[in-house]
């Protein structure tokens, strides 16, 4: 869960990289920081930042990427939740929440929490504007037990029934999410069918390890026919 106090997942040597090859010293970063964006910041804290030891609030990272002359996404790890993704694209909360149709408060306790509650049309609106990936605005909105639970469903019984609650979890075409519901609903019931006839008792669905592996494998499977843009 995020909490709204979090720091983003800060890429220290990044930093360090675009400070050197502006040739700039932390004493020139912190005296940017201060005049061009009216943060108190010591030297000390840039090369702390940069060691890795502390990392900077969202504020400060957005305005070291001013400094620096780099996109905020240039200074973090890869991003996973949804408050990362939009300092990624240096977006503030009340303009990504603006732009996908929510109102600020909304929007901010669903980043807050973790648990994304938009319909389909502010789903495919925070996809696009996020730039997420399906994988990645699954993990983002954390709906990827949801989801792995759904698909459990769709291949094990009948996939038609899925179609719709899987088209409100995802921002994904319709006809798109059948095909790809019909094929591998189709490729889990031929090797169910194979592996019931050899003996293999409750077949490859059942519970403990044997089911974590099937739910990651059909997840991983769905992504692979589904694609990665969303």
């Amino acid at each position: 869960m995020c909490g709204v106090h979090s720091s983003p997942p800060f890429n220290a040597p990044a930093a360090r990289r675009l400070r050197a090859a502006l040739g700039m010293a932390p004493g020139h970063v912190a005296y940017g920081l201060r005049a061009q964006y009216g943060l108190v910041v010591a030297p000390e804290t840039v090369m702390a930042w940069e060691r890795g030891e502390i990392s900077p609030s969202s504020a400060e990272l957005t305005a070291l990427a001013g400094v620096l002359w780099c996109a905020p996404a240039e200074l973090l790890a890869e991003a996973i939740t949804l408050r990362e993704h939009r300092i990624a694209r240096g977006l503030a909360a009340d303009e990504l929440a603006r732009r996908i149709g929510l109102d600020t408060s909304s929007y901010q306790k669903m980043e807050d929490t973790g648990r994304w509650k938009g319909n389909e049309r502010q789903s495919a609106a925070l996809a696009t504007v996020l730039g997420l990936t399906l994988a990645q605005f699954v993990t983002a909105t954390g709906k990827h037990e949801e989801l792995a639970e759904l698909l459990r469903s769709a291949v094990t019984t009948r996939w038609q029934a899925y179609v719709k609650p899987l088209g409100k979890l995802l921002p994904i075409p319709k006809h798109h999410l059948e095909s790809v519901l019909e094929r591998l609903h189709g490729e889990y019931q031929s090797r169910m069918v194979a592996t019931l006839s050899w003996g293999g008792g409750q077949g490859e669905a059942g519970s403990g390890d044997a089911g974590r592996e099937f739910l990651a494998e059909i997840v991983d499977r769905f992504w692979n026919l589904a694609g990665g843009a969303a």
